[in-house]
């Protein structure tokens, strides 16, 4: 299938195959972010329907593909409850990604809302309809505090609207408690620019500092749902110009489940 790179996909074992890539269906929380827009892109480039869960239906029509077949778009709010959301998700999807999230703010009950009971609120219509599956982009420095970096200024900066890494972290907790298979994918600083470095991946708690393209966030949250040896990892991601070029498969295999 056109744009599925080899070293990600294989044609026999406990591997997805080539021929039912196209008739699986990924639903995408928070769809129109900026990450989760990159999500959809690089799905449907890939081969997968894609049904994206927006809270905006007017914004999503101007920021996502308007024309393609394998695009489904569906108003899903996630701090409206599990019953409407698996609603949303319907029993037609397969797996569900999370790419939720609040920009800072004055509201300091949103991360709590968005990033901690919304994600509970995904977990919980995955149960309901037994979607078994489940991946979350989360942040580093999420567990800053365990792990010394309590005065680091991103830890401050990103808690002080809102407790936000903190609200994440709590969220983490539940998804891996949760029985899922889950992947968490805790991204540096974010970019919108093209990538220009190669992708670095570390086990849970180990990067405290560094940026990445979302275009590249996006591209790990895709290879998990391909690649076994993603299932039930916690793994960090930031994007350096001398770091070696590794397939993402090639990555995932080097970290440990936790």
């Amino acid at each position: 299938m056109e744009g599925i790179d080899s070293t990600d996909v294989v044609t026999e074992g406990n591997e997805i195959k080539w021929s039912t890539i196209g008739k699986k269906k990924i639903f995408v929380a928070g769809a129109t972010g900026s990450t989760g827009r990159r999500i959809v892109e690089q799905l449907l480039a890939k081969g997968f329907r894609v049904k994206a869960g927006v809270r905006d239906l007017e914004k999503a029509k101007t920021s996502l593909p308007h024309d393609n077949p394998a695009l489904e778009i569906v108003k899903a709010d996630v701090t409206e409850g599990s019953v409407k959301l698996a609603d949303a998700i319907s029993d037609d999807s397969e797996a569900v990604i999370c790419a939720t999230g609040c920009r800072p703010g004055w509201n300091l009950h949103a991360p709590w809302k968005v990033d901690n009971l919304g994600t509970i609120n995904l977990v919980e219509a995955c149960r309901k309809l037994g979607v078994t599956r489940f991946i979350l982009v989360s942040s580093i420095l999420v567990n800053g505090a365990a792990m010394g970096q309590i005065l680091n200024p991103a830890y401050i900066y990103l808690n002080v609207f809102g407790f936000a890494l903190i609200s994440k972290l709590r969220a983490e907790q539940y998804v891996r408690e949760s029985g899922i298979n889950y992947t968490i994918i805790r991204p540096g600083g974010l970019r919108d620019e093209p990538p220009t470095g190669n992708l670095v991946m570390e086990s849970a708690d180990t990067l405290y500092q560094g940026i990445i393209s979302r275009d590249q966030v996006a591209e790990v949250a895709v290879a998990a749902l391909i690649r076994p040896e993603a299932s039930y990892k916690v793994v960090e991601i930031v994007s350096r110009p001398d770091a070696p070029k590794r397939s993402c498969g090639e990555l995932f295999s080097s970290i440990a489940h936790r």
